[in-house]
């Protein structure tokens, strides 16, 4: 059973193989054509904040802005948890920090060469 797309007729899950490169159509795995996500674009200014909605008042500290691939990105929430002593996620291209740590963030971001805002209050 192969599963299709509503807006386009490309297979995108083969029973037989699981998931299909919406690219090239070969099992994920044994993708010809290595479709990535690229890298966000942005003005190359790193903004850190601090994000409540949908969290029932616990605030976490969200870093969007970087130019980094998902593995990259990944790396360095894992280096910015350790020096924040808390747990966070990467989710939709921010890195999302457990709590207010905005300032110890941006002057290790800093520290990195990083270009650096505080956005919002």
């Amino acid at each position: 059973m192969v599963t299709k797309t509503a807006r386009s007729a490309v297979p995108v899950y083969s029973t037989g193989q699981g998931r299909l490169c919406p690219g090239c159509g070969q099992p994920m795995a044994s993708c010809s054509c290595k479709t990535k996500a690229a890298a966000p674009r942005g003005d190359g200014i790193v903004r850190v904040g601090r994000a409540t909605k949908g969290r029932k008042g616990s605030g976490v500290t969200v870093i969007t802005g970087l130019a980094l691939n998902p593995e990259q990105l990944r790396e360095l929430a894992g280096r910015l948890k350790k020096q924040c002593g808390a747990g966070g996620a990467v989710k939709d291209g921010a890195i999302e920090i457990q709590g207010d740590h905005r300032d110890l963030l941006i002057t290790t971001l800093q520290g990195l060469g990083y270009t650096v805002k505080r956005a919002g209050g």
